[in-house]
């Protein structure tokens, strides 16, 4: 702000606040006071807020993973617990990026100190799919975190489009239904594709706090009658453009993530649960298995 606001001025916000139901009412006057420009900027924004409109909303960002990411009005609001799958997504990109520098640096050693080096390649750049993205928050986190990964993020949602691309300057948006948008190259190539889908079961939605259940695209919310239509539809998919290997995380509920699991392994790929208690996360990784023939592994719990 460019006058800062009196003690009493910031009581009186807080009192508002925490009439209005906010539970963090300090912490929301806190940051409403460090964005507003103008005292009736600030006014506006509190009252904005009063109304019910989603703090992101009102302050036009979230934080997540560290980040600032710009979230419009109408837009779906980035939640903490996704920032497991993050963590998740970008250890298997460092994971599968230390093994590709091992077999490099084998293959130097191989080669021979006579051998030309740039006969050796260099290994290409992980390739990350983002579905359901949102405001690209996913997105921006995994290219905030690794070195170099190659970005395509989808939502069906024109706003969040608009969103994603204005928070991802280092990859490609594109609008449309889940894959159907994608470059027919990236068929078989994808290191990584997460996805935070929508996992609400339809008739649970009334029961959302109304921020969610007002404020937020309905598209964003609904997962069908079981709230998972559209994670079969993610899975169904996913081994067409996962490389061998390859891996796609899916964020879903814990009462939803045995469901998951068995759709994720119907489509061939070998699933596992990771969570995260703090967080209440649920990420279920399926697997896209390098061998030809044999018995798969089995599924597991970590």
């Amino acid at each position: 702000m460019s006058v800062p606001p009196s003690s009493r001025t910031t009581s009186v916000i807080v009192s508002k606040l925490r009439a209005a139901g906010c539970v963090f009412a300090e912490d929301e006057a806190r940051l409403l006071i460090s964005t507003a420009r103008t005292p009736a900027d600030l006014a506006a924004m509190v009252d904005r807020r009063v109304d019910g409109l989603p703090l992101e909303h009102v302050l036009g960002w979230a934080e997540f993973c560290g980040l600032r990411i710009a979230v419009d009005p109408g837009v779906f609001v980035p939640r903490r617990r996704t920032e497991f799958l993050v963590g998740q997504a970008a250890a298997l990109v460092r994971q599968a990026a230390g093994s590709a520098d091992q077999a490099a640096a084998l293959a130097r050693l191989a080669a021979g100190p006579d051998h030309p080096a740039d006969q050796v390649h260099d290994r290409p750049r992980a390739v990350v799919v983002d579905l359901c993205c949102g405001s690209g928050a996913m997105g921006a986190a995994l290219v905030a975190a690794l070195d170099g990964v190659e970005l395509h993020a989808v939502d069906i949602d024109p706003a969040a489009v608009l969103c994603a691309r204005r928070n991802l300057t280092g990859g490609q948006v594109y609008e449309g239904d889940l894959y159907e948008p994608l470059p027919s190259m990236l068929r078989g190539r994808v290191d990584v594709l997460v996805a935070s889908p929508p996992y609400v079961p339809t008739e649970a939605i009334r029961l959302l706090p109304a921020e969610a259940r007002i404020h937020e695209p309905w598209v964003a919310l609904d997962g069908g009658a079981d709230g998972l239509d559209v994670v079969r539809q993610v899975a169904a998919a996913a081994p067409q453009w996962l490389a061998p290997g390859g891996y796609l995380l899916v964020e879903t509920s814990e009462g939803q993530a045995s469901q998951t699991v068995e759709t994720i392994a119907r489509s061939g790929l070998v699933p596992r649960v990771v969570t995260d208690d703090e967080l209440n996360a649920t990420v279920v990784i399926g697997t896209r298995p390098t061998f030809r023939s044999g018995v798969a592994p089995q599924a597991g719990r970590t």
